[in-house]
C-alpha cells in the first residue's frame, strides 16, 4: 500500500486528496502539489475508516487539534468520549488522546469507533504504562511493538520524540523549568539511566516502516519544549529543532508523511522568530505548535494566552494550533474546558486566516457584518463560532416586550447606532455597502 505522500509524488490524485479539496474549496492538484512537497499532510490511516479527512499546511486554512485522554488520578473512557463528543461540536479539526494508566487499548478502540476525525497519539505513553511507570523496564522492542499495535488499530498521527538526543538532555537541565514534555522526560530519563541514545531515534528506520505501511503520519515532538518564558528560545530547544529538520527529510526519503511539533511558553515577541527558523531547519514541513502561551502568570485563563500566541504563530507560519483549556497547569480538564479550549484556539485560527488573506476566510465575518445590520439575530447565532453561548447571553438580556427587536440591551432602542446608521441612509438616500451573497455559509 502507498501512503498519501508517495501517491501524490506520483501524480495521482487519490479521494481523500478529492474529500479534502472539497472541504477545502480548491483544486485537488493543488492538494496533491503541496502533499508532494512535504508543505502538507492528510493523516488517514486507511484503517480508520470513520474518519473525517483534514489537511495541515501553509496553503490551507489553519485547523485545531483537541487534546482528551483519562488520568492515572481522574476519569473513564465514558468521561473521555464525552469529551471527545464536546471537543468535535466545538469545531476540532483534529483529537489527540494522550491517555495514561491501564488498559489504553481498550480506552483508544473507544475513541477511534467514536471519532471522526484524525485520531493521534503518544505511543510512549502506553509503553509506560505497560511497565507500571518504570522507565528502567522501557526497551526498544516494546515501543516498536506498541507503535505497531496502535498503527494497526487506525491512530492516524503518532508524536514521536526522536529528536530528542542524550547529548542535549543536560543543556535543557540547566533551565528554570527543565523539560517540561512528558515524553521527553521519560525519554531523557531512560537514556540517563541507560546511558545510551534515544531509543526512538536509534530505531528510526523501522519505526518509519511500521508507519509508511500504515501511512501514519508522523508528528515528530518537540520533547524540550520550553514550559515557561524565561526556557524560551535557549539553546536545547534550537538544537532539538535542527535534529527534526533531519528526522523530516528521513520521512520524505521513505514516503511517509511528517509534521513538525513546536514551543510551548513563547514570548510574544520571540514567536515570529521561531516560526520562521522552524521553516527553515525544517524545510517547510507543516508546523504544529502548542499554544504557543504568551505569558506564565495566567493560570485558569490559559485558553486566553493560548489563543493570543496562536493568532501570531498562525499568521507566521504554523498550520495546526493544539488547544490550551483554562486548566492547563491545574489539572485534567473537564467537558466544559475542553469546549472553551476548542473554541479559543478556532477564534486563532480564523483570525490568522482573515489576516493573511485566506481565500474565502473572510465571507463569514462579511455575513455576520450584514446579519448585525439587518438584526437577524438567527443567522448571527448561525454564524457565530459558539452560537449555543451566544444565543444565550442574548436570551438573558434582550427585550421581553419584541420578539425580535430591532436593537439589543446594550444601548436600547433609542441609543443604538446601528438603528440610528439605518435612518440617516434612508434621510440621504445613500445605498449602503453591498458585500456578495453569503447564502452558501454554514
Amino acid at each position: 500500500m502507498k501512503t498519501q505522500l508517495e501517491h501524490a509524488r506520483s501524480g495521482k490524485v487519490t479521494p481523500v486528496m478529492i474529500a479534502v479539496a472539497r472541504s477545502e474549496g480548491v483544486k485537488p492538484e493543488k492538494v496533491r502539489r503541496e502533499i508532494a512537497r512535504g508543505y502538507a499532510v492528510v493523516p488517514a490511516n486507511p484503517i480508520h475508516c470513520n474518519s473525517g479527512h483534514a489537511i495541515v499546511g501553509r496553503a490551507f486554512r489553519t485547523k485545531v487539534n483537541a487534546n482528551i485522554g483519562r488520568s492515572t488520578e481522574r476519569s473513564s473512557s465514558r468521561e473521555e468520549i464525552l469529551k471527545l463528543k464536546v471537543a468535535l461540536s466545538a469545531g476540532a479539526d483534529f483529537v489527540m488522546d494522550l491517555s495514561v494508566g491501564p488498559d489504553l487499548s481498550s480506552v483508544r478502540k473507544s475513541i477511534l469507533a467514536k471519532c471522526n476525525v484524525p485520531l493521534g497519539t503518544v505511543p510512549i505513553y502506553e509503553a509506560l504504562s505497560l511497565v507500571e511507570g518504570d522507565v528502567g523496564r522501557l526497551d526498544e522492542d516494546l515501543l516498536l511493538s506498541v507503535i505497531k499495535k496502535q498503527a494497526a488499530e487506525g491512530v492516524d498521527f503518532m508524536t514521536i520524540h526522536a529528536g530528542l538526543l542524550k547529548r542535549y538532555v543536560s543543556l535543557a537541565l540547566k533551565r528554570v523549568m527543565g523539560i517540561v514534555s512528558r515524553g521527553g522526560s521519560i525519554l531523557a530519563e531512560w537514556m540517563i539511566r541507560k546511558n545510551r541514545e534515544n531509543p526512538f531515534f536509534s530505531q528510526w528506520d523501522k519505526i518509519l516502516e511500521i508507519c509508511a505501511r500504515h501511512d501514519v503520519t508522523i508528528s515528530l515532538g518537540d520533547g524540550l519544549r520550553p514550559g515557561c518564558l524565561s526556557d524560551a528560545s535557549d539553546k536545547a530547544q534550537f538544537a532539538e529543532l535542527k535534529m527534526l529538520g533531519k528526522l523530516v527529510l528521513a520521512c520524505r526519503r521513505r514516503g511517509v508523511q511528517v509534521m513538525v511539533e513546536g514551543p510551548g511558553h513563547v514570548p510574544f515577541d520571540q514567536i515570529k522568530m521561531n516560526m520562521e527558523r522552524e521553516q527553515i531547519d525544517c524545510y517547510n514541513a507543516p508546523f504544529y505548535v502548542l499554544g504557543p502561551v504568551v505569558t506564565d502568570i495566567a493560570p485558569g485563563y490559559d485558553h486566553i494566552t493560548c489563543a493570543i500566541g496562536a493568532t501570531a504563530a498562525a499568521y507566521y507560519g504554523a498550520s495546526l494550533l493544539c488547544y490550551v483549556t483554562p486548566a492547563e497547569h491545574l489539572g485534567l480538564p473537564t467537558a466544559d474546558d475542553v469546549r472553551a479550549g476548542v473554541i479559543a484556539s478556532c477564534i486563532a485560527a480564523h483570525a490568522a486566516d482573515v489576516a493573511r488573506n485566506l481565500r474565502g476566510a473572510r465571507d463569514r465575518d462579511n455575513a455576520m457584518a450584514r446579519a448585525r445590520m439587518n438584526f437577524d439575530w438567527s443567522r448571527q447565532f448561525e454564524l457565530a463560532l459558539d452560537g449555543e453561548t451566544a444565543r444565550k447571553r442574548y436570551e438573558q438580556t434582550k427585550s421581553k416586550k419584541e420578539k425580535q427587536p430591532d436593537h439589543c440591551s446594550m444601548c436600547g432602542r433609542d441609543f443604538c447606532a446601528v438603528r440610528a446608521t439605518k435612518r440617516l441612509t434612508e434621510m440621504s438616500g445613500i445605498r449602503s455597502q453591498r458585500c456578495r451573497s453569503f447564502a452558501g455559509i454554514k
